[in-house]
């Protein structure tokens, strides 16, 4: 059997962080959304379909073929990659194998199981994020079924509400036996012991205090936390994180090479991005190689302990109480950056004093202060990218050069929307 992975036009409401990324790849609880669906499946081939600017960069990141149609050349089963999976995902697909079958939600497709025979034709119809218009595509080829039950996420502070959840339920998957890095004598837990994972060659120094009575607290390979640091479960922190004296709040999940000070909660990073100073994050995503000045935070919770409405494809939606900001890839803030509640800032920005509005990608944002927005230089964007990824030792490529090519091509009408000018940033 192939596991084919594909994106839907919803992925339009995780920006600006899927420009950079499939929906698929992004995180919630121990690892990203495709590699839940795969471990229901383990042992099937993986296939993946996304937009075609991020195939090339792809292709070379995941073990499987990436939008390559003559790869299906076995009874196939297609999955919405904004899926969260559950024994009922997993007994439906069963039930469906062997069959050409296509399972609807609300508008939007599930997943579809088709014979070998027609898996290439059906997968021409996944080179390009699925609309409608492929749903009606499909019922010519594939009975169509509508469904109910399944966690198909719509917007990014979803991942955000069930992370907690799912580090509780797939702690087990990477905590096995006892801790294999070293853990002080004189560090604090508090709860079961078996609820913290120390791995190997990571170490946790005197003085730190972590709670695991709510939940587990795993920390990665590699990885370093500091004196007086406390950490409170349920969270994860991937491989190679340092934690310098900071305040992990529950609800974290951390991915590779990460830099953490100050106080963080409820919070996503997808990994190799800094917060190393104090200053409070939460209820946040943040994508990766971000720089947040000294002193950055954001706002979670309005004064009025309403609603956050957070824009998203030029429309409010209410977002729940709790709510912060999400950040994309290669984004910097400055020393003492105050991000409003339910805030974005775009790939390859600079959000400098008081943030009150959605940031563009691609640009210095300084009206607090009185400057226009002025649009960042994409060769100096990119000179920028290559300096912070050499510093952990990542080399960038043309592929990935070219991505940032392209989320810049796809956010000029957005800079234009915001008023944003060309030049030299200028502060009053």
């Amino acid at each position: 059997m192939k596991l084919a992975f594909f994106e839907d036009e919803y992925f339009e409401n995780f920006l600006p962080l899927t420009y950079t990324r499939p929906v698929y790849e992004l995180r919630c609880g121990i690892d990203q959304l495709y590699k839940k669906i795969a471990r229901v499946f383990a042992g099937s081939e993986q296939v993946f379909f996304t937009r075609d600017y991020l195939a090339p960069y792809y292709s070379g990141k995941v073990e499987g073929a990436v939008n390559n149609v003559e790869a299906l050349d076995d009874d196939t089963v297609y999955v919405n990659g904004s899926l969260l999976p559950t024994e009922s995902l997993k007994n439906m697909i069963n039930e469906n194998l062997g069959k050409n079958v296509a399972a609807v939600q609300d508008g939007r497709l599930v997943f579809v199981c088709v014979k070998s025979q027609i898996a290439r034709e059906v997968g021409q119809l996944f080179l390009n994020p699925v609309t409608e218009e492929t749903i009606s595509k499909l019922k010519g080829k594939v009975e169509v079924k509508d469904v109910s039950g399944f966690e198909l996420l719509e917007y990014p502070w979803e991942l955000i509400e069930h992370n907690a959840e799912l580090i509780k339920e797939e702690y087990g998957l990477v905590a096995k036996g006892e801790s294999e890095g070293e853990i002080d004598p004189k560090v604090v837990v508090y709860g079961d012991p078996k609820n913290l994972y120390v791995a190997k060659n990571s170490f946790v120094e005197a003085g730190v205090v972590i709670d695991v009575r709510e939940g587990p607290v795993y920390i990665g390979e590699d990885s370093y936390v500091q004196t007086l640091s406390r950490l409170e479960g349920p969270s994860y922190l991937g491989r190679d994180n340092k934690i310098f004296g900071a305040q992990i709040r529950e609800g974290c999940s951390f991915g590779d090479v990460c830099r953490i000070g100050g106080e963080v909660e409820e919070t996503i990073i997808q990994g190799y991005s800094n917060k190393r100073h104090l200053g409070f994050i939460g209820h946040a995503y943040l994508g990766e190689w971000i720089n947040c000045g000294a002193g950055t935070g954001n706002s979670d919770l309005k004064n009025t302990y309403g609603a956050v409405r957070v824009t998203v494809k030029d429309r409010k939606v209410a977002a729940g109480q709790f709510v912060g900001c999400f950040i994309g890839d290669h984004a910097k803030t400055s020393i003492g950056a105050m991000i409003f509640t339910g805030k974005k800032v775009g790939v390859c920005s600079q959000a400098i004093a008081f943030v009150a509005d959605d940031v563009p990608s691609f640009t210095l944002w300084a009206k607090s202060l009185g400057a226009k927005p002025t649009e960042v230089f994409f060769d100096s964007a990119v000179k920028t990218a290559e300096r912070m990824m050499a510093r952990r030792d990542v080399k960038i490529t043309d592929e990935y050069i070219a991505i940032l090519r392209k989320t810049y091509e796809l956010t000029e009408e957005e800079r234009r929307k915001a008023g944003v000018i060309k030049g030299k940033l200028t502060i009053p």
